[in-house]
């Protein structure tokens, strides 16, 4: 019998920790913050502000008609596809890989929970500093920023793009 090293699909366990978490979060927005209203939690920091996004990052596409909410869902359930199987290619020791994975697999399923039951995403975390404003997010949201630059930062500082130079 071949000797098979175990896969970082446990890791999954953390993706749905992050929507379990998300999905809390957006129940208690709903059930007790007003819509539109800014509710200092550090006074020139951060607010809890309820919103919606019917778009992606940034409220990219939130006025395209409708169509985008489909588009956004497949998109997600996609990449989410592509990464549980590159996770069932890791070695489950290999952090590096599998955390930042399994962080934006969490943050795109809740995303794609939202769409599904509310035909938009629930945003309450806002930032600002003066008259700046940084749009608002979500758990989900910071979960996949998080793994996205996990992926980013491991992918640039692994050392697997580099040669190594031959003796001569």
């Amino acid at each position: 019998m071949p000797n098979s090293k175990p896969n970082a699909l446990i890791w999954l366990v953390l993706s749905a920790v992050v929507i379990g978490l998300d999905q809390l979060s957006k129940y208690w927005v709903l059930t007790s913050l007003p819509e539109y209203t800014a509710i200092p939690v550090i006074e020139g920091v951060w607010n809890w502000y309820r919103t919606y996004n019917t778009g992606a990052a940034f409220s990219f596409l939130s006025d395209a008609g409708g169509w985008q909410k489909y588009f956004f869902m497949i998109l997600a359930v996609g990449i989410c596809g592509l990464l549980g199987y590159w996770l069932s290619r890791t070695p489950r020791h290999d952090w590096k890989t599998a955390l930042p994975y399994a962080l934006v697999i969490g943050g795109a399923i809740g995303n794609v929970i939202d769409r599904l039951i509310h035909g938009h995403v629930v945003d309450f975390i806002q930032w600002y500093v003066g008259d700046y404003y940084w749009p608002a997010f979500n758990i989900a949201d910071a979960a996949i920023v998080g793994g996205a630059i996990g992926i980013a930062l491991y992918g640039l500082f692994s050392g697997q793009g580099k040669t190594t130079a031959t003796r001569g």
